[in-house]
């Protein structure tokens, strides 16, 4: 390997890359020293004038994923520096970095890994023809012939592969096709986290950075949307550089490339990842250095607008006029034959697949809470409540329970209209409305759990079903009117995304000759804020903005896809539901069910290491996860792949069944029969065996395995949600195996069987009767008709109290209503009154 890249990669073609990389970053360093100065004078203005918009009525946890991690499990990889398959380790924490380690072992005893794959501007594939069809276009000109064989074979059918154009790639496989699905879920997820993109918390760095590339490729004739803006800054310019420098690498090197076709291809792969590192490294520093230049100077700068702000407002509006003078007349006349007759259909294609998918996550965030009720129905207890309240917090980062959601994003689809505004690929949007569902999923559970512990403190325990629903319908209604602020924003930033850059490249060309007379117009001393290229995009902006705001006003007001018009604001609906807006994620296990393992904690202390001097818990166990995957009942055993990390308390993907009456208990020491679960031991872990013996165990296996186990029933839903793992019978010789590798589907139909469809489709119904529904009710369902804005957390004359003790909880949840929004505007103070009491 190292033979063919310093073969390949010489002196000379070093300095080559060095002098590009430095080339693109002194351009981009005058760049971003403009932009740093117009945003900061943005951000003074903004916190000076203060901005408007609806107040969001979910409450918004600061650091949801603190002392978590995401996943962790074993399945094979690929080497390529002996191009065999070695088991590895993987563990996923709370930054999506995947680390991996030669064994679970390593991991623990806290080695460091054997690599970290950052995974932004990656794609994950789960089949060889897709990988070959992208790895076959990495040298143009150079076709595979049909039926050729790759450069590696896999270990299994099922392989799992992190492709990127520029960087190395990475092939895993496992045994099953359920373990492919959920390594699938995680690893997609840790893309979709690491490509969404830099904080936007950051009101300076980040405008001024984003503009900065953005104006840099448009003077290179890129406009349009970009896939690879991803990742942190030095990763976007690298990919900045790579653009335009490895074509003409390639082109250079190519030709000299020896052997096999794939051979040839599998070379340029591993010189593409040798240059893609050294242009890292170099962008890094050169950044971190005008970075720090322009941060010297942000104080002098920011007293100096701080200063004369109403001179530079007064200006910049001066110039402004003049500028739109000039552009306007162009930009309505582009505006009428290119970009208004298209607005109504691409902004349908984006409300089609974004509203199923909020949908899909109203849906998963009420079933998870029924199932709560119906086990509060059966065991009333704060125990009970707090130990689904410990799974359910972390819903929204559970990629297997999200992905439901994210799929119903996938379809999105911008075909003929990709050429016309220069779109590159729909991902970018895909990306980012999964990424607003996820947030969307925290705020609700985050709100829920707040308002449910307020609730628990003041209540006794008689009443705690009745809780659990008036807390849950506060929350739905919430989730609503946050939901369709969410999408109506989004659907506002697509289309100017896809907007903006064609205008401003049709209009280019005879505007841009008569900008520079502008800056004229402008004092030497506010020529740092003020940027005559900045102010005719603005205009450009500002020209196209009222007919998109109108076309999504006139979807509101149709009440199109759920949407509420933006006259309906709860500002002060719910006053002191923001008052716990500071409090950090509760503590279940520690609050109300950590005096029930007393016990076995007492006797854990003694296996992880005691307690400190003055007495508290030394802190041994591994942080909290949020995934846990258990081999499949039947399928051949696998080392440590998929299994569930011991002490860890996580969401179980599915249901799981609940222990009959008769069964067997767990070891008091918490390790609950170890063998018969599944769990790796040590000694298997330290020394898995190899993947051939693996292998040719599998049939032999999952046939005696086919004869001999009987699969166990699931109860009913009632029971299903309240147990966390499944405990054996105490003469049974099963895998006591929890029923985390069940398809949603499947654990759907059989856990929490849905009522037949009345007239009106309840909104908890399944993905497959959400598909199959007509185009007319694809979005959210329509909900029966209702005197208030939103659902009323009790019905009228206190039916949910004479029903309570008879009736369980409702499987539908509460639809936002559709009666006229004037009568609902009315109501909505009153009501929210009457939910809070």
């Amino acid at each position: 390997m190292g033979d063919v890249i310093s073969s390949h990669l010489d002196e000379a073609k070093r300095e080559m890359i060095t002098a590009r990389t430095r080339e693109v970053m002194v351009e981009f360093g005058h760049l971003y020293e403009k932009q740093y100065a117009v945003a900061l004078f943005n951000k003074v203005r903004f916190d000076i004038e203060g901005g408007g918009g609806p107040q969001p009525q979910l409450l918004h946890r600061k650091n949801p994923l603190e002392n978590k991690s995401i996943f962790s499990g074993s399945l094979f990889q690929y080497l390529e520096e002996n191009k065999k398959w070695r088991n590895r380790f993987l563990f996923v924490p709370d930054s999506y970095n995947i680390n991996y380690y030669d064994s679970k072992a390593a991991h623990d005893r806290r080695l460091h890994p054997k690599g970290t794959i950052n995974c932004a501007g990656y794609k994950v594939l789960t089949s060889m023809e897709q990988y070959m069809d992208l790895f076959s276009n990495s040298l143009p000109g150079i076709k595979a012939k049909v039926g050729s064989s790759p450069f590696l074979k896999c270990a299994t059918q099922f392989p799992l592969i992190l492709w990127h154009p520029y960087a190395r790639h990475y092939y895993f496989c496992v045994v099953t096709e359920n373990e492919q699905q959920k390594w699938l879920a995680v690893l997609q997820d840790c893309v979709r986290h690491a490509n969404d993109g830099l904080s936007e918390e950051n009101k300076v760095q980040t405008p001024a950075f984003t503009d900065a590339v953005r104006l840099y490729r448009q003077a290179k004739g890129h406009y349009g949307t970009w896939d690879m803006m991803c990742g942190v800054p030095s990763q976007i310019l690298s990919n900045l550089v790579m653009e335009d420098a490895l074509p003409e690498l390639r082109e250079l090197i190519s030709p000299r490339l020896k052997g096999k076709l794939h051979e040839r291809q599998r070379n340029w792969m591993l010189i593409s990842n040798a240059v893609y590192s050294l242009v890292q490294g170099q962008c890094q520093a050169q950044y971190e250095a005008v970075l720090q230049k322009c941060e010297a100077a942000c104080s002098s700068l920011e007293a100096s607008i701080r200063t004369d702000m109403d001179q530079i407002i007064t200006s910049k509006e001066h110039v402004t006029n003049k500028i739109r003078e000039v552009v306007l007349p162009k930009a309505e006349k582009l505006l009428k034959v290119s970009i208004q007759p298209y607005i109504s259909s691409i902004l349908d294609a984006l409300m089609e697949p974004t509203s199923r998918g909020f949908s899909e996550v109203r849906n998963v965030f009420f079933k998870e809470l029924v199932d709560m009720s119906k086990n509060t129905l059966n065991e009333g207890t704060k125990e009970t409540v707090a130990q689904h309240m410990e799974k359910i917090s972390m819903l929204a980062f559970h990629p297997v329970k999200m992905q439901s959601c994210y799929e119903k994003m996938e379809p999105l689809s911008l075909e003929g209209l990709q050429q016309r505004f220069d779109v590159s690929s729909p991902s970018v949007f895909v990306q980012r409305a999964q990424i607003l569902m996820r947030e969307q999923m925290d705020h609700a559970v985050y709100t829920f759990e707040q308002i449910l512990y307020q609730s628990l403190e003041s209540q006794c325990t008689e009443d705690l079903c009745k809780s659990v629903q008036r807390c849950q319908d506060r929350v739905i209604k919430k989730f609503d009117y946050d939901s369709s602020t969410v999408r109506k924003r989004f659907f506002r930033e697509a289309l100017l995304q896809i907007f903006i850059p064609y205008m401003l490249k049709q209009l280019s060309p005879s505007c841009a000759s008569e900008l520079p007379r502008f800056q004229e117009l402008i004092f030497e001393d506010f020529s740092r804020f003020i940027l005559v290229e900045n102010i005719f995009e603005e205009v450009v902006l500002h020209s196209v903005m009222k007919d998109i705001t109108m076309a999504v006003k006139e979807a509101a007001v149709q009440r199109r896809h759920n949407l509420y018009r933006d006259s309906i604001v709860l500002s002060n609906s719910d006053p002191s539901l923001h008052l716990l807006g500071e409090n950090p994620s509760i503590d279940w296990a520690g609050e109300y069910v950590g005096t029930q393992e007393e016990v076995d904690g007492a006797e854990k202390d003694s296996e992880c290491g005691g307690k400190d001097e003055g007495g508290a818990p030394q802190k041994r166990r591994r942080m909290k996860q949020v995934v846990s995957m258990i081999q499949e009942e039947g399928s051949p055993v696998l080392p440590e792949s998929c299994m569930e990390v011991p002490r860890v308390n996580d969401i179980p993907e599915e249901e799981e069944e609940e222990e009959e009456d008769g069964d067997g208990k767990e070891n008091s020491d918490g390790k609950g029969s170890a063998d018969q679960n599944g769990s790796a031991s040590p000694r298997a872990s330290e020394n898995p065996p190899d993947l051939s013996d693996v292998l040719k165990e599998e049939e032999a296996k999952s046939e005696e395995q086919g004869k001999e186990e009987v699969p166990q029933k699931v109860e009913s839903a009632p029971k299903s949600a309240s147990i966390v793992e499944e405990k054996g019978k105490g003469g049974d010789n099963m895998p006591m195996v929890e029923e985390h590798l069940r398809s949603d589907l499947e654990v759907s139909k059989e856990t929490l069987p849905l009522p037949p469809p009345p007239e009106e489709i309840p909104s908890g119904a399944t993905e497959t009767a959400l598909e199959g529904l007509p185009e007319a009710t694809s979005d959210f369902p329509l909900p029966p008709h209702d005197d208030s804005g939103f659902q009323s957390p009790t019905n009228e004359g206190g039916e949910v109290e004479n029903e309570e003790e008879d009736v369980a909880p409702s499987t539908v949840a509460p639809q936002p209503s559709e009666e006229h929004p004037d009568v609902r505007e009315t109501s909505v103070t009153a009501e929210t009154k009457t939910g809070d009491s």
